[in-house]
């Protein structure tokens, strides 16, 4: 399942992201790489733990928890911290699929990459190229969003980004574990959700919403770990 989930940072805030961002120190991204994808990736990331970093995700984590649409989607366990990353100069990361388990920095915890997200923090215009290109059953899918939207998509995929020919690209990446283990059934519950959103917003009083309801929520309880 892909998913895009927009306006999870707002116009002041992508503002205070990108005037950090600017003065913050960038690494070689290779240090966070496997030893596959390390050969393919070439840009530039604020190290794991900056103080910058630290500050930013949280500010991105308190959003992701004021969005019903992310909730609904991603019916996160738990999320690493958020990431930052810096494209520019034909830098790019070619094909490679993200470890299955992803360790959370200065803590004893590991979590199961169920998902993939990119939070968007450069407008479109700004940059050349960039686009993340995500490969499923479906074929590939080139995801260019704007500045503030964020893209989930399954942590099984195949995925790359392609050289930034102009200008600055930035985002934030990060990875949950959801309580549904199975994008399939995460597919599903998402679906019905909408559904039952869509129609509690047209005919609130109809009684076949709390029957929806009933059903949604014996399948996440016969499908979730908490």
């Amino acid at each position: 399942m892909l998913a895009r989930i927009p306006d999870i940072l707002g116009a002041a805030q992508l503002s205070e992201c990108r005037k950090a961002l600017a003065a913050a120190e960038w690494a070689d991204g290779r240090a966070t790489a496997g030893h596959r994808s390390e050969r393919v990736k070439n840009n530039r990331q604020i190290p794991e733990g900056h103080p910058t970093a630290r500050r930013l995700g949280a500010m991105i984590l308190t959003e992701l928890e004021r969005s019903p649409l992310f909730l609904s989607a991603a019916l996160p366990l738990r999320i690493v911290p958020p990431l930052f990353n810096r494209y520019e100069g034909r830098q790019t990361y070619g094909d490679h699929v993200d470890g299955a388990i992803r360790p959370v920095t200065g803590t004893p915890y590991r979590v199961r990459t169920d998902l993939s997200a990119t939070l968007f923090l450069s407008a479109p215009d700004d940059y050349e190229g960039g686009e993340l290109m995500i490969t499923d059953t479906f074929g590939t899918h080139r995801v260019k969003l704007p500045a503030g939207d964020l893209i989930l998509y399954p942590g099984t995929s195949l995925h790359r980004v392609e050289p930034v020919t102009r200008g600055v690209r930035l985002a934030s990446f990060f990875w949950i574990e959801s309580m549904v283990r199975e994008d399939s059934q995460r597919q599903l519950l998402f679906d019905l959700d909408t559904a039952i959103q869509q129609l509690a917003a047209t005919v609130p009083e109809n009684q076949a919403i709390d029957r929806l309801l009933n059903v949604y929520h014996n399948l996440l309880r016969h499908w979730a770990n908490t």
